[in-house]
């Protein structure tokens, strides 16, 4: 017999902690993180990490446990959650996978073919390429990879930048997916939170501006003192760019609240075309804090852990 597993996704401000954290406490849960940045120690207001007051006592996994300066690959995320994910059903409770980073939960549930490891040479090589002519790395990859580049946002550098690096030090087509070796051993739940467009911007606006007034500046002005360049990956997400250009003297407060404000609406829309693709999510039309989403929600935990 295969192992439940529940997954829950959406777009960023959607609610997805909030539900997960309802999921977990109804189902004996552990909380397992699929959110790229908060596997970052220090970067937790931009983040929206869900801080260690408010878990209720419940396991979270994957959340604080990398330093600023380590690189973590959607394959290094995979092997670790698969095997939290193990550890947690070995302990008979409840697996809840939640986050919105589509690519890392792709590698952890599909597997990723094998690839080369990062090489920080050639990534400062196509970091200045791309500073210099804004658009040149996405273009490239168009001449080399037409269909990886037709897959990739030309705004997601991070993506565009890692497809270059496999395909220029391996001098040979990106494998393919079919060569990836599948999550085995567990029946999979996947749940999306889809709540209406407006509402969505809505929320971001207003998280942007909490986040921004309850000490967001100051845990980037704090993350400097510590010794840190402002050039390590954490710093390349939404809102710790803005706030770090604020603090260079590069925009405003204000300028850095709209520019992160823009952005987050951005990668959102990202994020549902992303989660669309996946056929199997059961769709919630609404944020996952709502009482009348949260109970939908349970009900098709309980028929799945049923079947």
């Amino acid at each position: 017999m295969k192992h439940p597993l529940v997954a829950i996704v959406g777009p960023t401000a959607s609610g997805k902690s909030a539900l997960a954290l309802r999921v977990a406490a109804a189902f004996s849960g552990e909380i397992v993180n699929c959110d790229a940045l908060q596997l970052y120690r220090g970067f937790d207001i931009g983040t929206a990490k869900t801080p260690a007051g408010a878990r209720r006592g419940i396991p979270h996994h994957l959340l604080d446990v990398l330093d600023p300066q380590m690189s973590f690959s959607a394959g290094d995320y995979a092997r670790a959650a698969r095997e939290v994910i193990a550890g947690i059903s070995a302990r008979g409770r409840l697996p809840v996978v939640v986050g919105g980073s589509g690519f890392y939960l792709r590698g952890l549930l599909e597997g990723l073919p094998a690839l080369p490891t990062r090489d920080e040479s050639l990534r400062a090589r196509l970091s200045a390429r791309e500073q210099r002519r804004p658009g040149a790395l996405h273009r490239l990859l168009r001449r080399l990879e037409p269909g990886a580049a037709a897959r990739i946002h030309r705004h997601d550098i991070q993506k565009v930048m890692r497809a270059l690096e496999v395909r220029l030090l391996t001098r040979a087509a990106l494998p393919a997916q079919s060569t990836a070796i599948p999550f085995d051993g567990f029946r999979m739940l996947l749940m999306g939170l889809a709540p209406e467009r407006g509402l969505l911007t809505e929320a971001i606006a207003v998280r942007t501006r909490q986040m921004f007034q309850g000490g967001f500046i100051e845990e980037v002005r704090g993350l400097l003192e510590q010794g840190l360049s402002g050039e390590e990956k954490p710093f390349e997400s939404l809102g710790y760019k803005q706030a770090l250009a604020h603090l260079r003297g590069q925009m405003s407060r204000e300028q850095a609240i709209e520019a992160t404000e823009t952005a987050t609406r951005q990668y959102a829309k990202r994020q549902l075309t992303w989660f669309r693709r996946d056929t199997r999510t059961v769709w919630l039309a609404g944020f996952g804090s709502e009482a009348a989403v949260a109970e939908a929600a349970l009900e098709r935990v309980r028929k799945f852990l049923t079947e």
